[in-house]
């Protein structure tokens, strides 16, 4: 499949104003996905919020099925929540508050973990006396597949991976992780992060394994911030109680509270169904380019911009693994001697969007490599090979600049 890459660029207002190659912050969204939005708040302008949310409710389970089609699961398995954030927090407090955490109980993650998914881990570990370890990295830079299984001849309680960290431009192999769990015969509970695969690369949530996948809409799936999504599988939903619940979630009964079933029951009631519309615009956007193209056009840029960057002497590109079919769309680097805010400013200031990664966003990673800051470029589909030519032209004059 290949993609009509003109009409991408109509269909994206912003791509007339800016070269945006910040796509695993925040993507520049189709213009349908604005006009969603703005549509049904311009609704509850007219007639209330509870009434538009009444009439829109229709097209709010539509949304559940989108986001099913494509991770492959079914709709019932899919909460729509306000971001990824509180999707993987979600998970994990329903591991814990269902008695799966505790004293002595052991938690893996990947060496790129991402800080946020890190510190509710440090805080159950300093308060319940967890065990916290992180898989090695092999020498391409992913999770090290061999030492994750040593890792889980011991009982486990969860192992936590990022598919596509957000500060290197690799991509974990979800689904041997998962098999690796399986075939351990642990219980360990699977949580994967795919804020940075969704959107941009084929993921299937239960063909990989995971009992969790938490996902945002703002990055490489082009919708609005404030969105995301859960998927959950059968045994979580067999076995785990989230917390807290609320009346959407949950009803409250005489004798106590019966849990809503299917999915449903991590998401609460209030959030923006206007943004949540507005994901599945995207997600059904998506889904019409075909996410086998969106990956082709993504990985074909990114190593364009690899191949561009590393002409230079003082540039180094810092994503390790020479195959780039382990390789996102995220693509980092550093000049020699100029720091990387330094080189953002500068690139920023030839009109081109980039975005700085610090140690606090996945310390075990860069002092690992001993890296004090990265530029990270991430371009999408509607990015065209020109706006990269113009990104190395412009990272080439940082020192001349």
């Amino acid at each position: 499949m290949t993609l009509d890459v003109d009409r991408l660029r109509a269909d994206t207002p912003g791509c007339a104003r800016v070269v945006h190659l910040n796509n695993a912050g925040s993507a520049l969204p189709p213009s349908v996905v604005t006009d969603t939005v703005v549509a049904h708040l311009r609704r509850e302008e007219e007639i209330g919020g509870y009434e538009a949310h009444a009439e829109a409710s229709d097209r709010v389970a539509a949304v559940s099925s989108s986001v099913a089609a494509l991770i492959g699961a079914r709709p019932d398995q899919i909460a729509l929540v306000e971001s990824a954030t509180a999707a993987w927090d979600r998970a994990f407090a329903s591991l814990a508050f269902s008695g799966r955490l505790g004293e002595g109980s052991r938690i893996l993650v990947s060496a790129a973990e991402y800080a946020s998914n890190v510190i509710p881990i440090l805080q159950v570990q300093r308060a319940w006396k967890c065990s916290l370890e992180f898989i090695p990295d092999d020498d391409q830079g992913v999770v090290d597949i061999a030492a994750l299984r040593e890792l889980l001849r011991q009982p486990t309680a969860l192992v936590a991976i990022n598919h596509c960290p957000s500060q290197n431009g690799l991509i974990n192999d979800a689904a041997a992780i998962g098999a690796a769990i399986r075939e351990s015969g642990t219980d360990a509970y699977y949580l994967l992060d795919a804020c940075q695969s969704i959107g941009q690369l084929p993921v299937d949530a239960p063909g990989i394994g995971a009992d969790f996948l938490s996902a945002t809409g703002r990055k490489f799936l082009r919708g609005p911030r404030g969105t995301g999504f859960l998927y959950a599988s059968d045994r979580a939903l067999n076995e785990l109680e989230p917390f807290p619940l609320d009346l959407h979630s949950a009803t409250w009964t005489s004798g106590g509270y019966q849990i809503q079933a299917g999915a449903r029951r991590f998401e609460s009631w209030e959030k923006s169904y206007g943004a949540l519309l507005g994901m599945g615009a995207a997600v059904d956007y998506a889904l019409a380019c075909g996410i086998d193209a969106l990956r082709a056009r993504i990985s074909h840029l990114a190593e364009y911009a690899r191949a561009g960057l590393s002409s230079s002497q003082d540039v180094r590109v810092r994503d390790r693994g020479g195959d780039p079919s382990r390789r996102s769309g995220i693509v980092t680097f550093t000049v020699d001697g100029v720091p990387a805010a330094d080189v953002v400013a500068h690139i920023r200031a030839a009109g081109i969007n980039v975005s700085l990664s610090t140690p606090d966003y996945a310390r075990v990673d860069f002092e690992t490599q001993g890296i004090e800051g990265l530029v990270r470029a991430s371009p999408h589909a509607y990015n065209t090979e020109a706006e990269i030519d113009r990104l190395v032209a412009a990272v080439h004059s940082v020192r001349s600049g």
